[in-house]
């Protein structure tokens, strides 16, 4: 008999960056997002959760209301597949990913769980550096005379991620 070979799994990053969203303030992922990342039905994933609930408290997994559903799937055109989901979807945060590959536990969970946490890593790192950039621009604007006022603010247009204005909903008259 001969020793398993070990299955190497590549995700690239883009398709783990495009499923993290932000809800209530926390960067999340759906359940569904998951269990297809893992390869397993989304009730697979929640049930082998409900199995565990001491792992999942509430700052790790929440479940989403109507409401923010409603406007998820608005904002990112989920569709109702099959008639439509039963059940309003688990969202996830980064501990909790980190929590699925124990209560998972294939191998495909591991390697999953790698590089989904080797994201969230980046994504906090590129946070970081842009609030330092942020407080070196004010620091400089107040050392350096009126003249430059002008650029420090352009500079500050510049790095400030654009707010969208919102929409409204309904019949315009």
């Amino acid at each position: 008999m001969g020793r398993r070979q070990k299955l190497e799994i590549k995700i690239p990053e883009e398709v783990i960056e495009r499923r993290i969203i932000v809800i209530r303030g926390k960067k999340v992922m759906m359940d569904r997002h998951l269990a297809e990342l893992y390869g397993v039905e989304t009730g697979a994933l929640n049930r082998a959760v409900k199995r565990n609930p001491g792992r999942f408290p509430a700052d790790f997994m929440f479940r989403l209301t109507q409401t923010e559903f409603e406007r998820l799937r608005c904002q990112f055109g989920i569709s109702n597949q099959r008639g439509g989901i039963r059940y309003l979807p688990y969202l996830f945060t980064q501990e909790g990913v980190a929590m699925l590959s124990s209560v998972l536990n294939s191998e495909r969970a591991i390697q999953v769980n790698v590089h989904i946490m080797r994201t969230f890593a980046r994504f906090r790192e590129m946070l970081s550096a842009h609030k330092t950039l942020k407080h070196r621009i004010e620091d400089m604007e107040e050392k350096y005379d009126r003249q430059f006022r002008i650029v420090f603010q352009a500079i500050k247009k510049l790095i400030e991620p654009p707010q969208k204005p919102k929409k409204q909903i309904g019949f315009h008259t």
